[in-house]
């Protein structure tokens, strides 16, 4: 697989024609889209102003005017930046992906498929709404993954007229096989009690939690700060997480920077990384050409792409390691 530093290479060389191209294309948008967004703001101040003359006071008119004017104004950023974002995703992240692997596919329009993410058992809570974008799969090193940005949510109350939906799990998801059936599923959970509530009440909260099975805690001190582990079977969920495995999994954390949830269940690891935007959506407002814009499309793939290598995932569950 190649570095990040030759897709950087191949970013900046091999599709360099390409990025001028789009890099032309987003600034004719930034410039449609902050004019289209000044005359709506001069809008909504003239029409606040006119309320306020009539009847000498705003009431609750400001506040819906205000949430009007970013419903608009979102709607507005998203058509303008609906080609540029395809001519985008097919001109720089395809052939990006390729570049990493010949035998990865890349389909903009598709996403990991709910079912998919239901049998992870990272999430007790079900997904009522689903969807996503930027699917990659295929094989690395002999192993298929795949992995798309998802957006998982459900609904705060049950009534039919409420419309209040929340974020089960917003990142990128990623699903991979393993080398070894797993009879119990075993989980890996960011560390949230301990770090919020401390070590003798969080700890007795998380013993407390038995919807996601049995607490069990392990011998690595720098992956207890960060995780906690569940599951059905502590001697397999042991011979999983065995001392090196604890410690790439602390190193992929540190890489990633998000909080990280991981299940071993079946024949498969599931990876869900929270981020709350568009990993592979392109950027309008700083340049195609800009180095740290460009790292975030290749150290996403990498990371994504890389998890074969980072978790050694190839190797034998318990030969010598």
């Amino acid at each position: 697989m190649k570095s990040s530093s030759e897709l950087t290479d191949y970013y900046y060389n091999i599709l360099h024609g390409d990025l001028l191209d789009l890099e032309e294309e987003r600034k004719k948008i930034k410039s449609k889209i902050s004019i289209r967004i000044s005359f709506l703001i001069l809008l909504f101040v003239g029409i606040m102003y006119g309320i306020y003359s009539i009847n000498n006071s705003f009431h609750n008119s400001h506040f819906f005017i205000a949430v009007l004017g970013v419903a608009i104004s979102t709607f507005i950023y998203k058509l303008s930046i609906k080609d540029y974002a395809t001519n985008f995703k097919f001109r720089i992240i395809a052939p990006l992906i390729k570049a990493i692997d010949e035998k990865l596919d890349y389909r903009a329009a598709s996403h990991v498929s709910i079912n998919t993410f239901r049998r992870s058992k990272l999430f007790k809570r079900e997904a009522e709404r689903f969807g996503g974008n930027d699917l990659v799969k295929g094989s690395i090193e002999g192993i298929s993954l795949q992995f798309s940005d998802i957006h998982a949510q459900y609904k705060a109350t049950k009534s039919k007229e409420s419309n209040d939906w929340r974020t089960l799990f917003q990142g990128l998801f990623i699903v991979a096989d393993f080398n070894k059936h797993f009879h119990a599923t075993t989980l890996v959970l960011p560390d949230r009690a301990e770090k919020t509530l401390g070590a003798l009440i969080g700890g007795w909260v998380q013993s407390n939690n038995t919807q996601h099975g049995q607490l069990m805690k392990m011998d690595n001190i720098e992956f207890e700060k960060h995780f906690v582990v569940y599951g059905g079977d502590p001697i397999e969920a042991r011979y999983i997480l065995t001392p090196s495995m604890m410690q790439r999994i602390v190193d992929f954390k540190h890489r990633s920077k998000q909080d990280l949830y991981i299940s071993f269940t079946s024949d498969k690891i599931h990876i869900a990384i929270a981020y709350n935007k568009d990993l592979f959506e392109p950027t309008v407002f700083s340049s195609l050409l800009d180095y740290k814009s460009a790292m975030e499309y290749i150290k996403t793939l990498h990371l994504a792409v890389g998890i074969v290598q980072e978790l050694q995932l190839n190797q034998k569950l318990w030969s010598k390691q």
